[in-house]
């Protein structure tokens, strides 16, 4: 169906504009379906009873209408990460920041709005710890008649690495929350929803990818793993990046990847070995801590006639903690171009310390004394739970958030190897936002902390993507460090990792009004409160407004005119711990 104009609602809500664009519905039922893994049978929280979810598929300018009706027994919100929604954050999906929850029993229609995305994205629930089973992918094409910068693949074939709990995965987030330690660990990665051959009860399931010798696959791989980055690899293959987070990148030719939560990477892969079986696996990557060393696997099986091995090839991976490995593979991508359109004098700098800190915890449900909390420049994040940022900015709403979220963070130490005591571990709590006008060419530094000892930050922007223009190991150094900034072809991302007790330097023009959320995409993380939230006013002409809500946004509780919560300044002191916590 071709469209010229589309209108949500076309008395009150005004209209999209969508040249020539198709108009594609679908209908996401929540429900909870029973599923059994590693010999265990439990409920999840599903999209039409499937874990993964539906693929979405898509070509470049569509606009999806999805209705997500909730027949679960929980709240939902659906997230289409990496979408940035222009003009219209009321489809973003981020409870209490875009939206209140979907309640068991009612519906919501949300509009995915693509515009100049193209390759793999995905959609994820973003509620709790929903987004484990509520996910799937999304798959971008190029308009009709347009080419790939690239040979043109046989086929698509979404690669989601996951991740399994035998516990039911509400039971670990309570329990993770109120014992103020780190969760409970997985007993089992994923590929495609299923952990393979090295895991019990499970050969028989393991996921299988057919290929014809001599033809290209074009795999989508997308990390829906809740806190650890992944290495990728197949057996006695090379496979070529062309793109990340929706956006084509020169052609880099490698054996292994390494991918964050919520990245997703275009993997092109020529099926060009003897025919045979070969295992693709998934590998943690870890800098500390205990987690789960066997890897999920797929086999690839080339069709034709031919005496199978015994056991496919299995890759070897770099070790768990090979930091350079990781690390190394983010800094060799580029976007496709050059001289892209990177902002290349900003009108604001912004820099970010990203910290795990601990408070003190006297509940009977901790199992410390302390408890573990994360901040960005040293505010732990509150959302409201009776009205969504959004609709308290639409409607100018008092009370619900403050407007001084800080460009620095309270104090200047050796942030990537100090180790403070533990009475100045603690953050300030608040619901702080930052205001942008339109169309400022915006700077953000991401330096790590050593707080904790350290640890990898993947952090996403929603709303927008961003060129990656700098990166380095240890403090950020602002006299030094701008003059190595790639300002040629930086890769254009929305979910960079930020290396252990590193740095990293992004540059986006806010030219998308709204309310966008950021936040580390490790799930603990952003459960003890590592976010923040951009505010970027209108512009003048009517193309750079913000457009209305539709007629049936969700409701916070069944009352439109809940009460907005009132947290204070989020800088005076360390106030209501209890009421926080």
């Amino acid at each position: 169906m071709k469209v010229f104009i589309l209108c949500f609602s076309v008395v009150v809500f005004g209209c999209i504009m969508q040249a020539n664009a198709s108009v594609r519905s679908l209908r996401f039922e929540v429900v909870n379906s029973d599923h059994t893994r590693l010999c265990t049978k439990k409920p999840l929280l599903t999209v039409n009873g499937r874990f993964p979810g539906p693929t979405v598929y898509a070509r470049r300018g569509d606009l999806v209408t999805v209705d997500i009706v909730n027949r679960s027994d929980q709240n939902i919100t659906i997230h289409w990460h990496g979408v940035k929604m222009p003009r219209y954050p009321w489809s973003d999906g981020t409870d209490y920041v875009t939206q209140c929850p979907i309640q068991p029993g009612k519906n919501f229609t949300q509009r995915m709005i693509l515009s100049d995305e193209e390759g793999t994205l995905w959609w994820h629930a973003h509620s709790d710890w929903s987004r484990n089973s509520v996910h799937g992918a999304i798959v971008v094409l190029p308009r009709a008649r347009e080419t790939y910068p690239f040979p043109k693949p046989h086929a698509h074939v979404p690669i989601i690495i996951g991740e399994w709990w035998n516990s039911k995965v509400e039971t670990v987030y309570k329990e993770f929350l109120a014992g103020g330690t780190d969760p409970e660990i997985s007993n089992a990665f994923l590929i495609n929803g299923q952990p393979g051959d090295f895991y019990p009860c499970s050969k028989q399931d393991t996921y299988k990818l057919p290929v014809e010798y001599g033809k290209r696959y074009l795999i989508k791989l997308i990390n829906a793993v809740m806190d650890n980055i992944m290495f990728f690899k197949i057996g006695n293959h090379n496979f070529t990046v062309v793109g990340t987070d929706g956006a084509y990148t020169k052609p880099l030719h490698t054996d292994y990847v390494a991918i964050s939560p919520g990245q997703t990477l275009d993997l092109l892969l020529e099926a060009n070995q003897p025919p045979s079986h070969y295992y693709m696996a998934a590998r943690i990557y870890a800098s500390g801590g205990e987690f789960v060393t066997i890897p999920a696997t797929g086999v690839i099986e080339y069709v034709g006639s031919y005496t199978p091995p015994p056991s496919p090839l299995l890759p070897s991976f770099p070790e768990y903690g090979d930091s350079a490995a990781s690390v190394g593979f983010t800094d060799q991508l580029k976007s496709l171009g050059d001289n892209v359109d990177v902002p290349k004098e900003v009108d604001e700098t912004f820099f970010y310390t990203l910290t795990v800190n601990q408070s003190p915890c006297n509940k009977p449900s901790c199992l410390e004394s302390t408890r573990l909390l994360a901040s960005v420049n040293n505010v732990t994040f509150l959302l409201p739970t009776n009205v969504d940022i959004l609709t308290a900015y639409y409607r100018k709403m008092s009370g619900v958030y403050t407007t001084d979220f800080p460009d620095f963070p309270p104090t200047s130490f050796n942030y990537a190897q100090g180790t403070p005591e533990k009475n100045e571990r603690a953050s300030g709590f608040g619901t702080a936002v930052r205001m942008l006008e339109y169309n400022t060419a915006v700077e953000v530094v991401f330096q790590g902390t050593n707080f904790g000892g350290g640890v990898e930050h993947p952090m996403h922007l929603h709303g927008y993507n961003f060129y990656v223009v700098g990166s380095g190991l240890g403090n950020y150094n602002r006299f030094r460090d701008p003059a190595r900034y790639n300002l040629v072809d930086p890769p254009l991302m929305e979910n960079i990792a930020v290396a252990r007790n590193g740095w990293t330097a992004i540059r986006f023009k806010a030219n998308n009004p709204g309310v966008w959320y950021m936040h580390c995409h490790f799930e603990r993380h952003v459960s003890w409160g590592m976010e923040m939230v951009f505010i970027v006013k209108d512009g003048e002409l009517p193309h750079e407004k913000m457009l209305p809500p539709p007629p049936d946004m969700p409701r916070c509780g069944g009352e439109a005119s809940s009460p907005p919560l009132v947290f204070g300044d989020p800088h005076t002191s360390l106030r209501k711990r209890d009421e926080a916590q």
